[in-house]
């Protein structure tokens, strides 16, 4: 599996995803919106917003969170094929 995460350092949303990815030892390839040129674009043109975190799971465009219940532990646990106890 291949996983490119798309955040920045100040959002607490991003931070919980990564400490989640952490956690389960899942690799990634960050890229940082604030010091990567052309990387918001690239959200926009791909999801149709202005939205981080984004995840890119094996070229798929999936947002692991909602802005009304936070970070999708669940969702996002299926979609990478973790086994929560």
């Amino acid at each position: 599996m291949e996983l490119t995460v798309y955040s920045a350092a100040w959002c607490p949303d991003c931070r919980e995803a990564k400490r989640f990815l952490a956690k389960y030892n899942i690799q990634y390839k960050e890229i940082d919106v604030q010091s990567t040129p052309g990387a918001i674009d690239e959200i926009v043109k791909r999801t149709g917003k202005r939205a981080i975190p984004q995840f890119v799971i094996d070229g798929e465009w999936v947002q692991p969170y909602d802005p009304r219940e936070g970070f999708l532990y669940e969702k996002m646990s299926k979609r990478l094929g973790i086994k929560i106890p």
